[in-house]
């Protein structure tokens, strides 16, 4: 194996099914960070001796040199990584995996997205001015509904996207409704493109997600042209977003030393920052509106909507599986906000998401 930066394997121990099928082995979680060292959480307490042994085993089960190995318990190890890493243990094979790749797989993001947003992606493509004959860029596409009308709009279009399944489906998407799309595979934090390569950049609700925001504002600052246009959709703090954000933070461990959380791309202020003097900025608040379009339209069936298809609400729950206390405790909490925050009635609800959308242009 040549792993490149954080790899993770779930191995030994008795699975756990997780929906969609995905399989977990809750015995232990093993890490391979950078410099080569493994971390092991595992529920077990490990004496010296039995770590020796551990040691030893592992240096011959994996087969390649290691720094050094540490043990902790599986409480220190963020739950989209001890929940949510795909496994593929066939015959005592290891799969490595990315976590927030895993977490976005769970559920049905195509259903949620084609459901409750795919209205912000011609919202999103008017503010660009997205044209025929531009070259477009669409970040952490999901399963384009940025993509599809920019293309629709006689652009030339790249989606990219963490996810594999989620590529998948926007492919299906994309070839029922007769458009081409280039689809990729990538991090929003390393985009895989040349500098200056794209007239515009676009992201509805995507980019926001993965933890290094700096890095995600520098590449797409790096990869469109200047005089070009960089188009985002960002949840802001207040309202029914803040809510659900602030909500699943109660319901998960603090995240890893440096990672920013999504609700920060919707302060004004932060944006500022992310991109300097490097563009100029227009930032506006807006609103959408989410409501299902079912006969049983309920806070309860809102609520059972995002749990069936949204992946990090199906990641908080998968991670509190064995916790039923916790997982009572959290649809109690997520009731109570859909209940709160719903505009509609309570046979036909709806919530009125306030976002940021920032146009920024290249300088």
């Amino acid at each position: 194996m040549q792993p490149i930066g954080t790899d993770i394997w779930h191995v030994q121990g008795r699975p756990l099914r997780l929906p969609g099928g995905v399989a977990m082995p809750v015995a232990s979680t093993v890490v391979r960070l950078p410099d080569r060292s493994l971390v092991i959480y595992s529920p077990i307490d490990f004496d010296d001796a039995t770590a020796a042994e551990l040691d030893a085993l592992w240096e011959e089960s994996l087969g390649w040199p290691y720094a050094a190995v540490a043990f902790e318990s599986p409480k220190r190890l963020p739950a989209s990584l001890a929940a949510l890493a795909r496994i593929d243990e066939m015959g005592g094979q290891m799969k490595t995996t990315n976590p927030a790749r895993e977490i976005w797989a769970l559920g049905d993001y195509h259903r949620f997205a084609k459901e409750l947003m795919w209205s912000l992606g011609p919202v999103l493509v008017d503010a660009c001015g997205i044209a025929p004959g531009q070259r477009v860029l669409d970040v952490a596409t999901g399963t384009g509904n940025v993509a599809i009308p920019a293309a629709q709009a006689g652009a030339d279009v790249v989606a990219l996207d963490i996810t594999p399944e989620s590529l998948a489906a926007g492919r299906r998407e994309a070839e029922s409704l007769g458009v081409e799309i280039e689809w990729v595979e990538g991090d929003a934090q390393s985009l895989p493109f040349g500098d200056d390569e794209f007239d515009a950049v676009t992201s509805s609700a995507g980019a926001i997600f993965p933890p290094d925001h700096q890095a995600v504002a520098d590449e797409l600052l790096r990869v469109c042209r200047p005089g070009g246009t960089i188009g985002l959709i960002a949840f802001v703090a207040e309202g029914v977003g803040g809510a659900f954000f602030e909500l699943l933070g109660r319901f998960m461990p603090p995240p890893p030393a440096g990672a920013q959380t999504p609700i920060l791309w919707g302060d004004e202020g932060h944006v500022r920052e992310l991109f300097g003097d490097r563009a100029t900025l227009e930032l506006t608040r807006r609103q959408y509106v989410e409501k299902l379009s079912s006969d049983q339209a309920t806070p309860q069936a809102y609520v059972d909507f995002y749990k069936e298809t949204f992946g990090p609400i199906v990641a908080t729950y998968s991670a509190l599986a064995d916790q039923p206390d916790r997982v009572a405790e959290l649809d109690q909490a997520m009731l109570d906000v859909a209940t709160r925050w719903n505009l509609g009635t309570p046979e036909a609800a709806e919530y009125h998401y306030d976002y940021l959308l920032i146009v920024a242009r290249p300088s």
